[in-house]
């Protein structure tokens, strides 16, 4: 009974930690849907013209973002990102099975079983791809956009 109890002690401490690498995993998850899906609206938007594409601040906005997982890759540094949330799991000290619903969701969108080498190769394409696009289609400032 006490074992139980003290169980159910940890468990209320370790939800804070639990609840902070959650939003963390939400962050990460909302940064990779950003350079995604803006890659897929940036290539939509040249094939059928649209103008806002060219809006210099998203874009700039988008190629640091892509540009900053490429140079993380390439460097051999881990994503600050991932770390923190792992690092706050960590810190629960509740094993994988008491990780949250959403963390295990979120997780298993954001991280997948390869070698290092075929990420790095997978973000420095996406990165070049995406200073295509910005010759393809250069952004301009907001009084230019006519």
């Amino acid at each position: 009974m006490i074992k139980r109890f003290l169980q159910k002690i940890n468990y209320l401490f370790a939800m804070p930690y639990l609840f902070l690498a959650d939003i963390i995993a939400i962050i990460h998850f909302g940064y990779v849907a950003f350079v995604v899906l803006g890659f897929i609206l940036i290539f939509s938007g040249i094939i059928f013209k649209w103008k806002w594409i060219r809006n210099l601040p998203f874009r700039i906005t988008h190629l640091l973002a892509i540009i900053g997982v490429a140079c993380e890759a390439l460097l051999g540094v881990n994503c600050p990102l991932t770390v923190l949330e792992f690092k706050l799991r960590y810190a629960s000290n509740l094993s994988e099975e008491k990780v949250s619903f959403i963390g295990t969701i979120v997780d298993s969108l954001l991280f997948y079983n390869a070698p290092g080498w075929l990420f790095t190769i997978i973000y420095t394409a996406f990165a070049i791809t995406v200073i295509i696009t910005f010759i393809i289609a250069p952004p301009k400032r907001k009084d230019r956009l006519d």
